[in-house]
């Protein structure tokens, strides 16, 4: 209803023959060991004929030298227990549920054609058949407010996913939401709101040890011209972590100065913030050049001044 897979994914039409061969291709050339994604659209909703020519081509470059993790990705309501068992079995290891959201007023609202019940109970199902669990979830679809995506966080944390993806909602053109943004019906999200929501996300899953793999759209040409409205920015998924970043900062340092800070290295881009967003509000916690340093830890330590 809201969304251009084709334009999102920068790939336009293309026929699943060609598509298989040029899988073929490429996996033929491909040095181990890697992993592989079939994503841009609804896997099971594919011909069972076609969602096994496409699990038998990639079985036969599965191996500790090879394809070592497989995922896909599909719909709530195009999975059952039956299916995801099919699934293990030909090699998948994970299987991604576009779950957006799981208010069942946001879905409807959304055109998705499944409930927030359902939504819960396949991802539940994906966990019972042993395979890896993904959600992608995409906040500020219509009617969807700042407490109902704190919502969505708290359901997608009770069941425990693998990982995370998230895609904040923007107005593309030519979609059914564009219609509703240009007649006034729909209003997106702003930019720094986006932001701080989904960074106040991010800390939640990384205080449970979730992976969130994706934060935004990415940034394909297709898709960017397209764009007429929402929180889209080339450096949306650094300002989100910077934000998670900062408020466990505040919450670590709830009280005093920092003296000195040690950051494992991965977070070097992060702590400033896009533009040094972050530093105005890291000061005031004590935190400046001269008192940060980076490690090869994973740990983050700060040592506080003496009171």
């Amino acid at each position: 209803m809201f969304c251009d897979q084709h334009v999102q994914t920068g790939l336009g039409e293309i026929g699943l023959e060609a598509a298989l061969a040029d899988l073929a291709v490429r996996l033929s050339r491909e040095k181990g060991p890697y992993g592989l994604g079939f994503f841009g659209g609804t896997f099971t909703g594919l011909s069972l004929a076609w969602q096994d020519r496409f699990l038998d081509l990639v079985a036969r470059f599965m191996g500790p030298e090879g394809l070592v993790h497989l995922r896909l990705s599909t719909r709530p309501d195009r999975v059952d227990r039956q299916t995801l068992d099919r699934l293990r079995a030909k090699g998948v290891s994970m299987v991604e549920l576009g779950v957006q959201s799981f208010s069942s007023a946001v879905l409807a609202a959304s055109g998705r054609g499944y409930d927030g019940s359902l939504a819960e109970k396949s991802c539940a199902m994906v966990r019972d058949a042993g395979l890896e669990l993904g959600i992608q979830l995409l906040p500020g679809l219509p009617g969807h407010d700042f407490g109902l995506w704190r919502e969505d966080v708290l359901r997608t944390l009770a069941l425990n996913p693998d990982v995370v993806r998230i895609y904040p909602c923007v107005v593309v053109r030519g979609t059914v939401l564009s219609d509703m943004f240009e007649g006034g019906e729909y209003v997106p999200w702003p930019l720094d709101a986006a932001v701080e929501e989904c960074g106040r996300a991010v800390l939640a899953f990384w205080k449970r040890g979730v992976r969130v793999i994706r934060l935004g759209l990415a940034g394909e040409a297709g898709l960017l011209e397209r764009i007429i409205a929402g929180p889209w920015h080339p450096a949306f998924g650094n300002m989100a972590r910077s934000m998670a970043l900062r408020l466990f900062l505040e919450e670590k340092i709830s009280a005093g100065r920092a003296s000195r800070i040690f950051l494992p290295r991965r977070l070097a881009g992060e702590l400033w913030g896009h533009g040094r967003a972050n530093a105005p509000a890291l000061a005031r916690l004590g935190i400046v050049r001269e008192n940060v340093n980076f490690w090869s830890e994973s740990d983050i330590v700060v040592e506080l001044e003496d009171i």
